[in-house]
């Protein structure tokens, strides 16, 4: 049921981090805010399919 997801930052276009979600319970793409090294702040990364 889990699935591995890579997160890609809003601001830059680059793929910093990989998660695990559940298909099932979030169909959708996930938006989690976490920090980025190329940025140097916390912003939003997407999940890429």
């Amino acid at each position: 049921m889990r699935d591995i997801v890579t997160l890609q930052c809003n601001s830059c276009k680059r793929r910093n981090y990989s998660t695990t979600k559940n298909k099932k319970k979030t169909p959708g793409r996930l938006e989690i805010k976490k920090f980025c090294r190329s940025c140097r702040a916390h912003t939003v990364h997407r999940e890429t399919r």
